[in-house]
């Protein structure tokens, strides 16, 4: 198999549409969503939930192709899935990152029962994304002594076998979407959060398992929500878990605690399938950015001549083309992780080495493009200084790029988590 670099036709007519959404109903109110922080965008998440399930699904999370009714298809094609959902990532955040953070969906949450649960929980748990109404998920990993170190989770969940029920009490921060994945609201379905706990503290990364948590359940209750220097449009909440109590079935995974690190592994597992589409909307914002800046550029008659020696251009047709080179090449390493991921491949290596390149673009193009601009770049005249703020985030969440470099590290000189700290 090889990976093909022409965009196939299904992707290439979806970009089409959502240029369109990001254009005429992103990038017009970015400006007024950034300014009102935690005000919920109804509208906007109404009509791509509707969209959403035109074009395909009403999930953000890759739709497996089918045989037709009746017999097989015709013709195998290659499978897309990831490589899908990438590029629609990709262009919704080239409209707005905070409003793509706020497009319905499963997003981590859908993510994790993807990658660690059985068949029944997906199909309970995801069928509710492509129904009447908008539905969110999220992820609940995050522990105030727990960043980047995911193992050092206090969270714990204990079984009450009587009740044929999981206790859970802990806290979690930092949790994207949570206060719409969480609170009930009359315009949204019902979603849930996928809390990350220890069945068994003296087991360490071996106990860790995923536990669905919907929506309305006692004891669980969204504390506070962030302010944040950017993507604003999207709550960023502190969710306490007190006494929850989750069905059994509820639990991602194995309920028995085994010598292996199978729980912790799930936990990577969602990482590696979603680390990809984190880079892919960081590459978006720094698309936006560099196309405004030579947008800018043209009405100033300044011309980029390409095919010179570097000797004979300035410096600015220097930055732009250096700012090409890097988003091109970051966007191929997106390529590269969700071909993979849509061909079933390992590809740990190739999620987080696309994280930490997206995360260092990104923050670069954006910076230079503020720079070239100067005070006009720092002026909110422009949403230039903005997408400058949502930038830093892709270098934060779901593994700091310092995290996926030890991860590349690792991968490359065969090292374990032990070995090279």
């Amino acid at each position: 198999m090889t990976i093909e670099f022409e965009t196939p036709k299904p992707i290439a007519q979806t970009q089409f549409v959502l240029k369109t959404v990001a254009e005429n109903m992103m990038r017009s109110t970015s400006r007024e969503m950034d300014e009102c922080e935690h005000e919920i965008p109804f509208g906007y998440i109404e009509f791509m939930h509707s969209a959403m399930r035109s074009i395909g699904g009403g999930s953000l999370a890759p739709k497996e192709d089918k045989p037709k009714e009746g017999g097989e298809q015709k013709e195998k094609r290659p499978p897309i899935a990831y490589q899908n959902l990438a590029s629609l990532i990709e262009m919704l955040s080239w409209g707005d990152v905070g409003f793509y953070l706020v497009t319905p969906g499963g997003g981590l949450g859908a993510a994790a029962v993807q990658s660690a649960g059985t068949p029944e929980q997906r199909a309970k748990f995801l069928a509710r994304f492509n129904e009447e109404k908008p539905t969110f998920a999220a992820m609940c990993m995050t522990e105030a002594g727990a960043g980047s170190d995911t193992s050092a989770i206090r969270t714990r969940a204990v079984l009450d076998e009587a009740a044929n029920e999981w206790v859970i009490n802990g806290e979690k921060i930092f949790v994207t979407a949570g206060e719409k994945s969480f609170n009930s609201y009359e315009q949204f379905g019902k979603g849930f959060i996928v809390v990350w706990a220890s069945i068994d503290p003296t087991a360490g990364r071996a106990g860790m398992r995923a536990f669905v948590v919907e929506a309305g359940t006692p004891g669980v209750k969204v504390v506070g929500l962030e302010h944040k220097l950017g993507i604003r449009a999207s709550d960023t909440a502190t969710i306490a878990l007190v006494d929850a109590r989750v069905p059994f079935d509820n639990i991602l995974g194995s309920p028995t605690v085994e010598k292996t690190t199978t729980g912790f592994k799930g936990a990577m597992a969602t990482f590696d399938m979603t680390r990809p589409l984190v880079a892919a909307s960081g590459i978006g914002v720094a698309r936006a950015a560099l196309e405004f800046l030579k947008e800018k550029l043209a009405e100033s008659r300044v011309e980029i001549r390409y095919g010179l020696p570097r000797n004979k251009l300035t410096s600015v047709e220097k930055d732009v083309i250096d700012m090409e080179i890097q988003l091109r090449s970051a966007w191929l390493l997106v390529l590269k992780a969700v071909w993979m991921a849509d061909n079933k491949k390992p590809n740990a290596l190739e999620s987080s080495m696309s994280k930490v390149r997206a995360g260092d673009v990104v923050t670069k193009i954006t910076q230079k493009a503020v720079e070239i601009m100067g005070p006009l770049g720092y002026s909110r005249e422009f949403l230039l200084e903005k997408w400058f703020r949502d930038a830093k985030i892709t270098d934060i969440y779901e593994g700091t790029g310092q995290i996926n470099r030890l991860v590349v590290a690792r991968q490359v000189l065969g090292y374990s988590g032990k070995e090279l700290r």
